[in-house]
């Protein structure tokens, strides 16, 4: 992604306008080249001169397939001559038409690996797999190379993920640097954050923003709640997968998705509202990505359990219930799943507050293994850390009482946890 702001196609311009100043010139003049730049513009450049070749253009190709113009059409009801026309067109070598796609990507390890989202590459991919399509090809384009070949490793249709490797690693120039992973559950409304990527097909585009908000929720990204981050640094078709950098250069976030307005073509367009993948997602899934194999619900272990935060419950619910500050109701516990046979309970009773209603009644699991559970979505991540056949600890409230549970994950149908 004066005191005067300024807009997000200027920022771009300016940068990509000073970058285009550098081109040729030797380390001097490029300190040179800076020193009439303002302390925040000089930041930026200097980012982009330095990550920026790290950052990778995505290009997804799946090859079509021929069409029979008459399929379901019985065959009476078809002239003859249509028919004959028609094949003899089908007899002729055709160049399939292929369906394609692109998006952005980054070094992530000494290893050749490249991160990108999983939605940029879904298409190449078989179903439940991340083996290529017969007809598909991924390739990956470092700033100033050629496009090389490269293979999916592993994917996490979870957070939107996925890790890539070039087929070359010859192919890899030497300034292509890992990029530093920052810790995003420190990242701030207000900081700046810096975009780099290949929106419409403008290789190495960089945009330069702040970050808008934090724990933003976004239905449709991965297939779980992300707490995500939102920036208003340009980001555009094409940007998909590339990083969303801090002033220090580490990656905060993913840059996944964008609220659409009018773009190119009528192609959607930027409005001011980005959103990434925080980076902290990235580092727990990069273990996972880096064995191979498609991580999604059905692959994770649960506790087979729907939960809602208490920070939904007014103040006057929860002090009218006794209930704590702070964790999760079990709204319900599914048949034959490890919540089950640990003995959790789910809710009893409704409630009405203002109009609402809410379950009551509950057990309520305030820890997991000792790290508070404040929402739903932390209660969703400390459990898809872990692994089936692991046994957590639950801190687990009810009717005033606090337990701890053994709790044995296992592979169970989806729920919050």
């Amino acid at each position: 992604m004066s005191e005067k702001r300024v807009s997000g196609l200027g920022r771009t311009l300016l940068a990509m306008g000073a970058m285009l100043a550098l081109v040729g010139a030797g380390p001097l003049a490029q300190a040179d080249a800076l020193d009439h730049l303002m302390e925040d513009e000089r930041n930026t450049v200097e980012v982009f001169q330095r990550f920026g070749p790290s950052v990778v253009a995505i290009s997804v190709t799946v090859r079509g397939e021929r069409l029979d113009p008459f399929e379901g059409i019985p065959e009476g009801r078809i002239p003859p001559e249509f028919r004959e026309f028609f094949r003899q067109f089908q007899r002729e070598p055709q160049r399939p038409q292929p369906r394609q796609g692109a998006g952005s990507g980054f070094v992530i390890d000494d290893e050749e690996h490249i991160v990108t989202n999983y939605h940029v590459i879904r298409a190449a991919l078989q179903d439940n797999s991340t083996e290529l399509l017969p007809d598909a090809e991924i390739r990956v384009i470092f700033p100033g190379q050629d496009p090389v070949e490269a293979e999916v490793v592993g994917a996490n249709a979870l957070y939107d993920l996925a890790l890539l490797r070039p087929t070359d690693a010859t192919a890899v120039p030497d300034e292509a640097r890992p990029l530093e992973l920052a810790d995003s559950d420190a990242v701030l409304a207000g900081q700046k954050a810096i975009a780099i990527g290949n929106p419409f097909g403008l290789r190495s585009t960089v945009t330069e923003g702040i970050v808008s908000g934090v724990g933003r929720d976004l239905p449709g990204v991965g297939e779980v709640e992300i707490p995500m981050i939102q920036t208003d640094a340009a980001i555009n078709p094409g940007n998909s997968g590339g990083p969303l950098l801090s002033s220090q250069g580490e990656v905060i976030g993913i840059n996944t998705a964008i609220v659409p307005g009018g773009g190119l073509g009528g192609r959607p367009g930027f409005i001011g509202v980005g959103f990434a993948v925080p980076s902290n997602l990235l580092q727990e899934s990069l273990d996972e990505l880096r064995a191979g194999g498609l991580t999604d619900v059905t692959s994770r272990a649960r506790l087979g359990v729907s939960v809602i935060g208490l920070q939904g419950y007014p103040d006057s619910a929860r002090r009218g219930l006794g209930l704590p500050s702070e964790g999760v109701m079990i709204v319900s516990v599914e048949d034959g799943s490890p919540a089950e046979e640990a003995g959790l309970r789910g809710a009893q009773f409704q409630i009405q507050v203002a109009g609402q209603e809410l379950p009551a009644g509950g057990d309520l699991i305030v820890a997991l293994d000792g790290e508070a559970v404040t929402d739903a979505t932390a209660l969703q991540r400390l459990v898809f850390a872990r692994q089936a056949g692991d046994t957590v600890t639950l801190t687990v409230w009810r009717e005033g009482e606090t337990r701890d549970v053994d709790v044995e994950l296992r592979e169970v149908p989806r729920g919050e946890g």
